[in-house]
């Protein structure tokens, strides 16, 4: 047996960017109650939810991802060929076969990258963060694109109000590269696969189910030991966190965890939720760019975020926003 070489990389990776894109479309409740029985307080009560974004015909997953990319890859500062791997995370795609991974490096001018898609349900974008934490100190990769897209209004029935006043459009990318200190805590993520029609789109059908009261449950009993699993990984307890951002599935759960967590008052919770609907593996990065545009949240802030979703999967991490 030959010994082969050791790979050597970075002692850290980072964050060094963000961006988002949101459909054009805003959907209010008001709008939702004209056409299925449901009101403003009914949605609001029980999932925070005060309107959404919906995706138009040309607002495609590669056009939302290509701009969500192309703006973290343009704050970031680096050329587009020093990055060496773009995912895709998402659970809305309708063509299995190609993948949007590489055509969305090629748009966004990335020349020969390792570029897959990724489906972890709505931790997807969590999970490909991980990987490509992971790729970086390893040293497979020097620099990496992660990208949240999502078209759930294309899986979800309309006329459905138990999944149509939640569901929404969205892409959220973040760009990642080697540090000399870790800048994003290692990844705590896994699967309750005994629950894995809980989230469903069941062959032959068109559209999504959720068991929402199992899913709701579920979230809210069995992810706080993750979010203390990714804080003792990075070393961090919740008296250092700045900013929590969660998936952005209801805000009651989001409120639910940050309660149980026992966060201080001066940590900034993520609610993006409430103007943006649930957008699945798109959530994460979209609430992170939204603080930071508002200022809640700032450079240099340690966040704590989790996935969790479809599977049913959950990712959480700790990092240092650029």
């Amino acid at each position: 047996m030959t010994a082969l070489k050791k790979s050597t990389g970075a002692p850290g990776a980072r964050v060094l960017a963000l961006g988002a894109y949101r459909p054009r479309r805003r959907v209010s409740n008001a709008e939702l109650a004209e056409t299925m029985d449901t009101s403003d307080e009914w949605i609001q009560s029980r999932v925070g939810i005060a309107e959404r974004r919906w995706a138009a015909p040309d607002e495609t997953l590669v056009e939302m991802a290509v701009a969500a990319g192309g703006k973290a890859l343009a704050a970031s500062g680096l050329s587009p060929d020093v990055v060496d791997l773009v995912i895709v995370a998402s659970a809305s795609l309708r063509v299995p076969i190609p993948g949007i991974g590489p055509l969305v490096a090629h748009r966004l001018g990335v020349t020969r990258p390792g570029a897959f898609d990724l489906n972890a349900g709505c931790a997807g974008f969590c999970y490909a963060l991980g990987l490509a934490t992971d790729s970086i100190m390893a040293g497979s990769v020097r620099n990496a694109i992660i990208i949240g897209v999502e078209r759930l209004t294309d899986v979800t029935d309309l006329a459905d109000r138990t999944t149509a006043v939640i569901f929404a459009d969205g892409a959220g990318a973040m760009v990642i590269g080697a540090a000399d200190e870790p800048g994003i805590g290692p990844v705590a993520w896994g699967s309750d696969g005994d629950q894995h029609t809980a989230i469903a789109i069941p062959e032959g059908l068109p559209h999504m189910t959720m068991a929402g009261q199992a899913v709701y449950r579920w979230a809210t009993t069995k992810l706080t030991e993750t979010l203390l699993e990714a804080m003792e990984k990075a070393g961090v307890g919740p008296e250092d966190i700045d900013v929590f951002a969660p998936h952005q599935a209801n805000l009651r759960i989001v409120e639910s965890m940050a309660k149980k967590i026992g966060f201080p008052a001066s940590t900034v919770i993520a609610r993006d939720i409430v103007q943006s609907g649930n957008t699945s593996a798109a959530s994460v990065p979209l609430a992170l760019t939204a603080l930071l545009e508002s200022g809640e949240a700032k450079s240099g802030d340690t966040a704590l975020v989790l996935g969790y979703g479809a599977g049913l999967t959950f990712a959480g991490q700790v990092l240092n926003l650029p």
